[in-house]
C-alpha cells in the first residue's frame, strides 16, 4: 500500500507541474496574440484629448519642436491645445518660428496660452499666437522689444599689446565686433536692423491684442508687467492658470468638458557614450548654449 501511495502522489505532482506549465503557456500565447493585434492595428493612442505642450527656458529656433506643435492641427484626437510658457524669451527667429507654428494650429483648433512665472519678450510672442492668454497675477510678461548685445574686448587687447587687423569690403561689412570699438556707421546699421524687427514685434502685438496708437506705444516700450498690469492694459485676457484655461475652452465647446489633458513633449535625443561623458562632467548643458550664442543675433529677451 505504501508503494501504491507513493506512485499516486508522484503522479499528482507530475500532473500539477504539467498543469502549471500548460497554464503558463496559455498566458504567454494570449499575451503574444494581444501584442500582435496591437502591432497590426497600431498604437490606439490616448483617444480624444486636450494636448498640452510646455515651452521652458530660452527660446531658440527648433524645427522639431515646431513640427510637433503643427502636428496638433492634423491630429484628430487633439480637440484643443494648451501652451504652457515658462520663458524669459530668446532669439527673434526662434520666437517668430514658434509663433507661426502656434498660429497654424489656432486656425483650426482652439489654443490657450497659460503663462507661468515669466513669459516675456519672445515668450510673450509665443503667448499672443494663442486665441486666449491666461497669466497669474504676479507673472512677469511683456518686455516688448528687440536687442543685440556683444562684448567689447578691444581695451583688454590693447592692454595686452594685441592688435587685430581687418580687411573688409565696406565700413560696415561684418558688423560690430568684440575685437574693436563699434564705429558710428556700424552702430547705425545695427539700429536699423533692431528697428525693423521691433516694428514686426510691435505689429504682432497690435494685431493679436487689437490695440493701437498711444495704447500700443505705452506697452511696447520694453517694460515688463505683472499679470494684473498686463490685464489692465490689454496684453492678456484673464488672471489664473490651467483651470481658467479649461473654463475658457469649455465655454467654446461643451464637448471639451472632462476630456483628459495629455502632455506632448519633444522626443529626447538618443544618448551616446560621448553624451554620457558630457552629462557626467556637467558640460552637456553648456555646449549647446555656447554654440547657439556664437555670433551676433537678434534677441527678444527680457533683461
Amino acid at each position: 500500500m505504501s508503494l501504491e501511495a507513493e506512485l499516486y502522489e508522484e503522479r499528482r505532482r507530475k500532473w500539477r507541474r504539467s498543469g502549471f506549465w500548460r497554464g503558463a503557456g496559455v498566458v504567454v500565447l494570449l499575451v503574444a496574440v494581444v501584442l500582435g493585434i496591437r502591432a497590426l492595428m497600431g498604437d490606439p493612442g490616448p483617444g480624444q484629448h486636450i494636448a498640452r505642450h510646455t515651452l521652458f527656458g530660452v527660446i531658440f529656433n527648433d524645427p522639431v519642436r515646431d513640427d510637433l506643435i503643427r502636428s496638433f492641427a492634423d491630429d484628430d484626437e487633439v480637440q484643443a491645445v494648451i501652451i504652457e510658457i515658462e520663458s524669459p524669451g530668446g532669439t527673434t527667429v526662434g520666437a517668430e518660428a514658434i509663433y507661426d507654428a502656434i498660429r497654424d494650429v489656432a486656425e483650426v483648433k482652439p489654443v490657450v496660452a497659460v503663462l507661468g512665472e515669466v513669459a516675456a519678450s519672445g515668450g510673450y510672442i509665443a503667448a499672443i499666437a494663442a486665441d486666449h492668454v491666461v497669466a497669474r497675477g504676479n507673472t512677469l510678461t511683456g518686455s516688448i522689444g528687440v536687442i543685440i548685445e556683444y562684448p567689447n574686448f578691444s581695451g583688454l587687447l590693447e592692454d595686452l599689446g594685441v592688435s587685430v587687423e581687418t580687411v573688409r569690403s565696406s565700413a560696415i561689412k561684418g558688423g560690430a565686433s568684440p575685437l574693436r570699438p563699434t564705429s558710428d556707421a556700424e552702430r547705425e546699421e545695427q539700429r536699423d536692423v533692431i528697428e525693423d524687427s521691433f516694428q514686426w514685434f510691435r505689429g504682432l502685438v497690435g494685431e493679436a491684442r487689437d490695440i493701437s496708437g498711444q495704447q500700443l506705444d505705452s506697452v511696447a516700450d520694453g517694460g515688463i508687467f505683472t499679470g494684473r498690469q498686463a490685464l489692465a492694459v490689454g496684453l492678456i485676457d484673464a488672471i489664473g492658470g490651467e483651470q481658467e484655461a479649461l473654463i475658457y475652452l469649455e465655454s467654446l465647446d461643451e464637448s471639451l468638458r472632462d476630456l483628459p489633458i495629455v502632455d506632448h513633449a519633444v522626443p529626447e535625443e538618443d544618448f551616446s557614450a560621448l553624451d554620457l561623458v558630457l552629462e557626467q562632467s556637467g558640460m552637456r548643458a553648456f555646449l549647446p548654449e555656447i554654440a547657439r550664442k556664437s555670433g551676433a543675433r537678434l534677441w527678444s529677451l527680457a533683461e
